[in-house]
């Protein structure tokens, strides 16, 4: 929730921080924080960003955050794995980084990126180059096994409810099966897709894409978990089922008998 001033002053901050530290040499910002991106940045835009460091001096260096700036500001700053951070600043603005080395990042995936730091060698835009090709080549969508899946997970999620597994049962609800039934109807209508898509979360923009079906679903999420299965179940049949030979219709027969639907 930051204003553009506000905003182009941190990015600055953190390259002149990756600057000013013995042992780091890369900083890629990603997403609207990059420069590609920028004209889709509003108040709730976050940095998300890589800082890198010299081959193997990532554990040394992540127990020091020092290099973030303002720091006086800095509310909180919580770990997310091994090398994933996430920052807080009094003004609500968020930083979400990932702070390593370039092996470390092996399995990265980018789009929209901006190198602002880099050393000679070009070590950070060739972790950046490498990223954005397992992007491109993740960017693929199986329909098919998709919706196989996402029917498993509103099976299991329900069954999970009515045992009294109320909160596990909602995440296969709410999150797994509504993932994968996102996925399913963007492979399905992959025309539809335009290119203001997340390429590498197909959750985000989906409403811009699909703005009728997005309601519908966001709405059953909001109903009680099992009448939230039921209400996926058949949004998934309306949309997906007719005219679609790859359909699981025997399956969800199947599930349908099973849960009384």
């Amino acid at each position: 929730m930051s204003s553009p001033e506000r905003f182009e002053a941190l990015s600055a901050g953190l390259a002149q921080g990756v600057r000013d530290t013995d042992g780091l040499i890369g900083l890629v910002l990603l997403g609207s924080a990059s420069d590609e991106a920028s004209h889709r940045r509003d108040e709730w835009s976050d940095h998300d960003f890589f800082a890198i460091t010299e081959a193997g001096r990532g554990p040394e260096l992540r127990p020091d955050l020092s290099w973030l700036p303002d720091q006086e500001h800095l509310a909180l700053i919580g770990r997310e794995g091994e090398i994933g951070f996430a920052a807080v600043y009094d003004d609500g603005h968020v930083f979400e980084f990932a702070f390593s080395d370039a092996a470390e990042l092996s399995g990265a995936i980018a789009r929209e990126a901006t190198v602002v730091v880099d050393d000679e060698a070009g070590t950070t835009a060739q972790l950046l180059a490498e990223s954005r090709a397992r992007a491109e080549s993740g960017d693929r969508f199986d329909p098919e096994n998709d919706v196989r899946l996402m029917l498993v997970k509103l099976l299991i999620g329900t069954g999970s409810v009515r045992r009294g597994e109320v909160l596990n049962g909602g995440m296969f609800i709410r999150q797994w099966a509504v993932q994968l039934l996102v996925r399913a109807i963007r492979g399905r209508f992959a025309e539809a897709s335009t290119s203001l898509r997340d390429t590498i979360d197909p959750m985000r923009r989906f409403e811009r894409d699909f703005p009728g079906w997005s309601g519908r679903i966001a709405a059953a999420v909001e109903r009680p978990a099992e009448d939230a299965a039921h209400a996926l179940f058949d949004l998934t049949r309306e949309i997906l089922e007719p005219g679609w030979d790859a359909f699981p219709t025997r399956a969800a027969d199947a599930i349908a008998a099973r849960l009384g639907w």
